[in-house]
């Protein structure tokens, strides 16, 4: 008995001898296989809090909104009411719109509180409670406008106020104390909220502690694999920078491709207009003018003979007139001839003084007394700049008044537009559609000139631009 009591016992020390040694030898892997199930389920634990957190933040965020839209409204209640006063006592119509827009702001605010109320947030007491203080606070618009209505000398337009109401006045200070009461609940529920946020904090502070030992084993561990992908990511991000700049560089040279093709195209378009302009000036020109010397050569002949034929001949003469004036009208868009023939100091003054005769405009100019010598394409630069923002200001500003200056300094010449309109937005500047900002933008930086556009102060819109001027012969300059 005794000897089967020994072998069991050599068997039972023999088993928790290999035991032992099987756990020495996997300790490693077992430490790891623990470290890897606590962080999971630390992690878990800690998205959890995060998540609790999230949502109790997000309801006291949402009951203290409420609780400030609630004291809007009671705010804008009692405004209401002081307003009616006011209409009592003053008897002006001012008053009473004034009264309308209160009710209007004060039901887009209950529209607004009533998508909280009515959305499964709010319990059915205090959704019964709000409905009861919309209710009364829309009869209280509806008494306030019949009051009004009934007290006016003549028929008020309260229709902004919608539908009015004859019952008696209602309890102000039901309303109020209403509305306080649902505050304090909101109050009381973000008070709540953020309690049970800080006490998730905590335990997930613990948590994060706990996580963080962990963490110093599991990196001390995993340096080795860390350090063999960092020098792989610092690799791959050479890469990336490599290709950033084959990117920019490709795009840096479409983008002088683009400009020197919106040059281009601009050269061809002014090209265009100057032959265009040549033909209709000397083919047109003569056409018509020896029409009207013929017309005019029959009319004296048939003038006594045949006065009907006559008449008929008048209007003619007439509508040949128009033709010119219309031919000279294209040919000066396309090429103006006060450019070319007196420069760009009289062909600005022209062009404004033309503008401001049309818009009613008051002038402010600020040119050289003399004309400049510029080169033909800067001419034309400025001159499509200050035509283009005189075309905007009489199209969109609603200016009276326009001023615009020419200066030429060392190796520049500079051009001011400004008026007294609307003033350009922000948002004007920042749309790709506006084709007639984006023209001046690319004519003036084809010549390596600054293009500057800005709302005035305290209105209006400003443009300046400087372009270079390699033949500039700085002139004596006088305001005009």
């Amino acid at each position: 008995m005794s000897d089967m009591q020994n072998v069991s016992n050599g068997q039972h020390a023999g088993a928790a001898a290999r035991l032992s040694a099987w756990m020495r030898n996997r300790s490693w892997a077992i430490a790891m296989t623990v470290a890897i199930v606590i962080t999971v389920g630390g992690l878990v634990i800690l998205e959890t809090a995060r998540e609790r957190i999230a949502a109790e933040y997000e309801t006291a965020l949402e009951a203290r909104d409420v609780t400030v839209q609630l004291s809007m409204l009671a705010s804008q209640v009692a405004h209401l009411s002081a307003q009616q006063d006011r209409f009592l006592l003053t008897k002006q119509d001012a008053a009473a719109r004034d009264f309308c827009a209160t009710a209007a702001r004060i039901r887009q605010s209950g529209r607004q509180l009533t998508g909280f109320y009515h959305g499964g947030k709010a319990d059915s007491a205090e959704s019964a409670s709000f409905a009861q203080v919309a209710a009364l606070i829309e009869a209280r618009i509806g008494a306030g406008a019949a009051a009004m209505q009934q007290v006016a000398a003549h028929a008020l337009d309260l229709s902004a106020c919608g539908s009015t109401s004859k019952a008696g006045a209602v309890d102000a200070s039901l309303i109020d104390s209403t509305l306080t009461l649902l505050r304090d609940n909101e109050e009381r529920r973000a008070q709540h909220a953020l309690a049970a946020s800080r006490a998730d904090q905590r335990i997930s502070t613990l948590c994060a502690a706990g996580l963080s030992a962990l963490n110093i084993v599991l990196f001390i561990l995993l340096f080795r694999n860390l350090g063999i992908q960092i020098d792989r990511q610092a690799r791959v991000q050479r890469q990336l920078i490599t290709q950033q700049e084959e990117l920019d560089q490709l795009v840096n040279e479409r983008t002088r491709q683009l400009e020197a093709l919106g040059w281009h195209l601009q050269a061809v378009s002014e090209n265009e207009k100057t032959q265009l302009a040549r033909e209709l000036h000397d083919e047109l020109g003569a056409i018509l003018t020896a029409s009207k010397m013929d017309v005019a050569w029959a009319n004296r002949k048939l003038k006594n003979s045949e006065p009907d034929v006559s008449e008929k001949l008048k209007r003619a003469l007439a509508n040949l007139d128009q033709g010119i004036a219309l031919k000279r009208r294209i040919i000066e868009d396309m090429r103006p001839t006060v450019l070319a023939n007196f420069g760009l100091v009289t062909a600005l003054r022209t062009l404004a003084d033309e503008a401001a005769q049309r818009n009613n405009w008051t002038l402010d100019l600020h040119l050289p007394a003399d004309d400049i010598q510029l080169d033909e394409q800067t001419e034309i630069a400025l001159f499509r700049v200050a035509q283009e923002s005189l075309t905007n200001a009489a199209k969109y500003a609603r200016a009276s008044k326009v001023s615009i200056a020419l200066q030429v300094g060392d190796g520049e010449v500079a051009l001011h537009i400004a008026d007294n309109g609307v003033g350009i937005t922000p948002a004007d500047l920042k749309r790709t559609h506006t084709h007639g900002l984006l023209g001046m933008r690319q004519r003036v930086a084809a010549h390596g000139g600054r293009f500057d556009i800005r709302r005035g102060v305290p209105n209006g819109t400003d443009i300046h631009v400087v372009m270079p001027n390699a033949s500039a012969a700085a002139p004596s300059k006088t305001s005009v």
